[in-house]
């Protein structure tokens, strides 16, 4: 087997821009991305809620059930074994191509299976994700989880040919495919929106099978263009790819360990979140019996899209970047290297989140409220959730580190805390806390065991790469910025809350659109400035690549 090249200082030193800009592309396909999935959102809940109603909560169940079960399957072990695996797969005299092909041929049999199996139990997937739905609510659950679970196989095609995409240092159609997605649901919702404007108000047996047929079909459509469409960048690459069977004998055995523990951690991850559901989707069926507006389980999957935004646009984007080198440098044996680019990023996440927090946290009712309306228990949710983001951000990075050593064990345990965590905060969500509250109390949950797993896993990235940070002075560098970023923050985020608390609360959507613009603009100034009078240049180094590549857009 080849050796890899050594790399000259002038590509050492190159790195990190190199880095930069392979994140700004995928953060900018990213921002687009979502910026199209708040319209997604917001057409979803002028269409059928976002709260209480009926259809919002049977269509949350059923459309989330694909993700879910696809993140159990493969999602995280395709994730964590796929890049490591091609960059020393690349070493091999044929490039990787049979090793490629043999891993890829696995991993798709694996979701088709998994996909006709699951789509056959859609009436069991419905009652285990909302066993407290009442019956006709359980059965239009059914129904639209029939249309919804295809996407499992979709999924994973998205994920497989984006991580061979990545692993060939081609980062951005795997951050730009979803821009399909959103724009094809969006087109689906709108229609649904011309041909049933009364869907908010039906019970579930004014359901028939075409709006059903209508609503999920078209989410499902929009997930196989997604997979479909990286077939062309990945063609234009060079890669060919060719189905091959036989799997013994071609060094999956590592393979093999390392998605066996990822599997494991994904498991705990995803049977708590089943407890989860049944908590929230439970909360929702109170709230509807009792004719209370509160957050539901679709009020948590809208607050649960609006956390994942900065945690998408900073953390997932650098970190894609990081994974081809983090495996590369591990498997050379660098440990300075590896050190020096977790250091590096894991600033970068931290400021970027902080920043978020400070938003979210000064404006999430008026948020919920912009989005859907009488959405502000989205807010509330929005706001305990984004206090844990920072660690959430940052043991994401911690676990891809893990994951270049080919140790999946390590980011089990790590899932295995935080599992224990939120379960017992569902546990005593579901004993102790009054409907309209449940769904709060959990976001309360999410946020200490993100705190809790993230304080074991940097203890244990110390003890792997003995310090932190690539200069050498214990976590000095990365705790300097925490600091000065929380007093930032702190600072930021009650000016602007305060500007919103004297503004008051509105009905129109338009009218709190219009306080989180102001609220947001004033967190975003307040927090550049301090950063650069802290000299917090994370800020800059993060948010200017981006703010320039969405301007040439703009430009055209």
């Amino acid at each position: 087997m080849k050796a890899l090249p050594e790399r000259s200082p002038s590509s050492a030193a190159s790195a990190p821009s190199s880095v930069m800009r392979s994140s700004t592309l995928m953060a900018t396909g990213t921002l687009v991305s979502r910026v199209l999935g708040f319209a997604r959102s917001a057409v979803q809940g002028a269409a059928i809620g976002g709260t209480t109603q009926v259809g919002a909560q049977t269509f949350d169940v059923a459309n989330k059930a694909p993700n879910t079960f696809y993140i159990l399957i493969a999602g995280g072990m395709l994730n964590a074994v796929l890049v490591p695996q091609i960059v020393r797969a690349l070493r091999m005299p044929d490039g990787g191509k049979e090793f490629v092909d043999r891993l890829v041929t696995l991993a798709l049999v694996v979701m088709a299976l998994a996909t006709v199996l699951l789509t056959a139990a859609a009436p069991l997937v419905a009652r285990l994700y909302a066993s407290r739905f009442p019956d006709d609510w359980l059965a239009l659950t059914a129904t639209m989880a029939f249309w919804c679970l295809p996407q499992i196989f979709f999924y994973g095609l998205y994920t497989v040919l984006g991580q061979v995409l990545n692993a060939k240092g081609s980062f951005g159609p795997y951050m730009w495919a979803p821009v399909l997605n959103n724009v094809i649901a969006i087109a689906g919702l709108t229609t649904f929106r011309v041909l049933v404007p009364n869907a908010r108000s039906m019970t579930a047996d004014d359901w028939t099978p075409p709006m059903v047929a209508l609503l999920a079909g078209t989410a499902t459509l929009g997930i196989i263009g997604q997979g479909l469409v990286l077939f062309w960048p990945l063609r234009r690459s060079g890669f060919r790819y060719r189905p091959r069977w036989g799997f013994r004998g071609f060094g999956l055995r590592s393979a093999g360990r390392v998605a066996g523990w990822t599997f494991a951690g994904v498991m705990v991850t995803q049977l708590v979140f089943v407890a989860t559901s049944n908590t929230t989707s439970n909360a929702g069926r109170q709230l509807a019996e009792l004719g209370l507006n509160g957050a539901t389980g679709a009020s948590y999957t809208y607050a649960y899209l609006l956390f994942m935004l900065p945690h998408s646009l900073v953390a997932v984007s650098l970190v894609t970047a990081l994974f081809t080198r983090l495996s590369t440098n591990a498997a050379l044996g660098d440990v300075t290297a590896v050190r020096r680019d977790f250091s590096s990023g894991a600033r970068t996440v931290v400021v970027a989140g902080a920043l978020a927090t400070s938003t979210f946290v000064a404006l999430g009712p008026w948020i919920g409220a912009a989005m859907v309306p009488d959405g502000r228990p989205i807010g509330e949710v929005l706001r305990v959730m984004a206090l844990g983001l920072v660690p959430f951000s940052v043991n994401y990075l911690v676990a891809r580190v893990f994951y270049a050593y080919e140790d999946a064990r390590t980011p089990f345990i790590v899932s295995a805390v935080n599992a224990t965590v939120m379960a017992l905060g569902n546990l005593l969500c579901w004993l102790a806390v009054p409907p309209e509250w449940t769904v709060v109390g959990i976001g309360v949950s999410m946020t200490v065991a993100n705190s809790a797993s993230f304080t074991l896993a940097v203890v244990l990235l110390r003890r792997r790469l003995r310090h932190l940070d690539g200069e050498g002075i214990d976590g000095y560098l990365l705790l300097r910025t925490g600091v000065r970023v929380l007093i930032i923050g702190v600072a930021a985020g009650t000016l602007a809350f305060s500007g919103a608390h004297e503004a008051g609360e509105f009905t129109s959507q338009l009218t709190n659109l219009g306080i989180v613009l102001g609220g947001g603009t004033m967190v975003l100034t307040v927090f550049a400035i301090l950063c650069r009078l802290m000299r917090v240049k994370e800020l800059s180094d993060a948010v200017v690549p981006s703010l320039r590549r969405i301007t040439r857009l703009v430009r055209g």
